[in-house]
Order: structure tokens, then sequence, then C-alpha cells
């Protein structure tokens, strides 16, 4: 339904779109059309376990009081070491790839990459990353974050890799900062990101970060 969307009111006075999965199409249209944020985090739904007490419900009650976002997470083996900065974009890597050739697709020159996904099988991921590196997504990235990817599948016969391998296997040649196991997802784990609003990336041997730096 995207394309029946008249988004001209909503342009002239905008509001927060909160949301991931799904939501990340209208996420993804919004900004390459008209350049507003939007914030991928928790949904109601997440509400009904610890409130404001569970950290990732409260970074999303951050982010619309105006907090700026600075978010750390542990160092992974598979990290690429260094910094970039540019504005973040990203969500669930099925519908990314599914936007690959529409014209709501992500342009990803100088900006952050997230990623994360669910109950997807491991040669899915495979495929959709050779997508998303053939229609060169990844070639002008100033960072990419991989977030949780929760409950892949296999088939009979196995993969023979885990999925964080697998996608490292597509970006480990490319210069920028790469982080691994970053707390978006679509698990508990799933901090408020503001899509289309700047960012710095600092992957260190110590432990990562993301900073908001405003535009």
């Amino acid at each position: 339904i995207i394309d029946k969307l008249d988004f001209q009111k909503f342009k002239r006075s905008p509001k927060w779109i909160i949301g991931f999965s799904d939501i990340t199409v209208l996420q993804a249209h919004i900004f390459q059309h008209y350049q507003i944020a939007t914030l991928h985090a928790p949904m109601a739904a997440a509400f009904n376990d610890d409130g404001y007490k569970n950290q990732y419900i409260a970074s999303l009650k951050n982010a619309m009081s105006g907090a700026v976002a600075n978010y750390g997470c542990a160092a992974h083996a598979l990290n690429k070491i260094g910094s970039g900065e540019g504005e973040l974009i990203g969500g669930n890597l099925s519908l990314i790839a599914h936007l690959v050739g529409t014209h709501s697709s992500y342009k990803t020159r100088h900006k952050i990459l997230f990623l994360e996904d669910v109950g997807e099988y491991l040669y899915s991921i495979d495929r959709m990353m050779i997508q998303l590196e053939r229609a060169e997504m990844f070639k002008h990235l100033q960072g990419l974050i991989i977030g949780g990817f929760t409950d892949m599948k296999d088939t009979t016969t196995p993969f023979g890799m885990d999925v964080y391998n697998i996608i490292h296997e597509h970006v480990k040649d490319y210069k920028f900062p790469i982080c691994f196991g970053f707390p978006v997802s679509h698990s508990t784990e799933n901090v408020a990101l503001k899509i289309g609003v700047k960012h710095e990336l600092k992957v260190r041997s110590e432990g990562v970060n993301l900073i908001e730096v405003g535009n």
C-alpha cells in the first residue's frame, strides 16, 4: 500500500513514526522522499513488561523527549575497528533487500547502516547479503551495524556457518567500521534509533559506541 499513501499532510506536520520489522518500508520511504526522521524502536506491545524500568523502553521515551542518544555495546571478535560519521539508516534486512530497485530503497552513500532480522533461513540471509552487495549498498558506507539475528533456521543439509559469519564474509573486505551484536533486534534488546539523524560510530577493541551528533 506504500504507493497509495498520500504523505502531504504528514510532510507539512511530521509526527514520529515508531516501530520496526515491516515498518522498515515506511521508514525507508519517508526518509528517501522527505528526509524526515523516524524512530526504529519498540512498539506498544513491549510496554506490557516493565514499562520505563526496561532500558529499551526508556530509550524510546528519551528519544521522544529530545535526549541525545549515546549507546554502547561489547566488543565482538568479528568487529572491524574504526570510526565513521553519517546519517543513520536501516532496519529489517529482509525488507531492505525487498526494496532494492524501488523508489523507496535507501540510498546508502556516506550513511551508517544497521541491519537486523528474525526467523530467516541461513541461506536466505546469504542471498539477501549478496543482493545488497551487488546493488552496491555497502560500497560507500561510513559504518555498518549488525544487530540481532534471532531464531535463524537451517536446512536439512547445514549451511556450514552461523549467521554472523555469513554476514562477515560479505563485508569483511570493506574499509568502514563494522559492529556485530548491537542491541537492535526483534527481541527485547532493541534500543530506539533515530533514522535520518547523523551519528558517529566508534568501534574500538574495548567496545563500541554509537553517538548521535545531530544534523
